[in-house]
Order: structure tokens, then sequence, then C-alpha cells
């Protein structure tokens, strides 16, 4: 169920980037076809940050180090970036312009995703 949840936070957060954002676009022509693309693009993301993520973190920890973790921008939005080429391979209408456009585009997600989470139980509560 937490799954699900995630990807439907995911989701949301990359309607926030489309809206905000002029160079990132999911576009279809029915309401439909945009809830089920906002919901594949956000599964693609949470797999890629899920799987992806952690490598290049361990990997690149000592970028991180010497950084003091603002590679970690750099790194988001290189993730974004390959979210938007994995969803072309599935053919799903999700396009980014550039690096710049997935930069900002990513810290939105992330901080959309933080602030929704922020309303959802944690499953720690006893």
């Amino acid at each position: 169920m937490s799954f699900i949840i995630r990807v439907i936070v995911n989701a949301l957060a990359l309607w926030a980037a489309v809206l905000l954002i002029d160079g990132i676009e999911i576009t279809t022509q029915d309401t439909t076809g945009q809830i089920l693309a906002y919901l594949a693009v956000g599964l693609i993301f949470g797999v890629v940050n899920a799987i992806i993520k952690p490598i290049v973190k361990t990997v690149g920890c000592l970028f991180y180090a010497l950084t003091l973790g603002l590679i970690g921008l750099v790194v988001n939005a290189l993730l974004f970036l390959l979210t938007e080429w994995i969803a072309g391979l599935f053919g799903l209408p999700f396009e980014i312009a550039g690096f710049w456009d997935a930069f900002w585009g990513a810290i939105i997600v992330a901080v959309v995703s933080w602030l929704i989470s922020l309303f959802l139980p944690d499953g720690k509560d006893d």
C-alpha cells in the first residue's frame, strides 16, 4: 500500500513541476491520459530513485563529501533526465527541454514530495 501512495506522491510532485517549469511537459489530449501518464512517470521516477540513486551515492560518496552534498542536486537532475529517457522508451509523453529545466524540476519534485509526505502517516506510529 505504501508503494502505491509513494507513486501517487511522485505523480503529484511531477504535476507541480510541469505547472511551474516551462521546459517540462506531459502532452496528452484527455484528462485520463494525463493522470495515467503522471502515474506512469511517477512510477518510473520512484524506481530510478530507489535503484540507481543509492548506487550513485555509494560510488560518488567522496564527491558528496567534497561538495558538501551539492553534487546531489546535479545527480537529481541527471536522474530526472534518465526518467525522461526511460519514459520515452515506453512511449510516454514526458519531455524535459534541457539540464536546467531538469535541475529545477528535480528540486520542485523533491520539495513537493517532502511537503506531501509530512501529511502522510509514516507507519511508525504504534
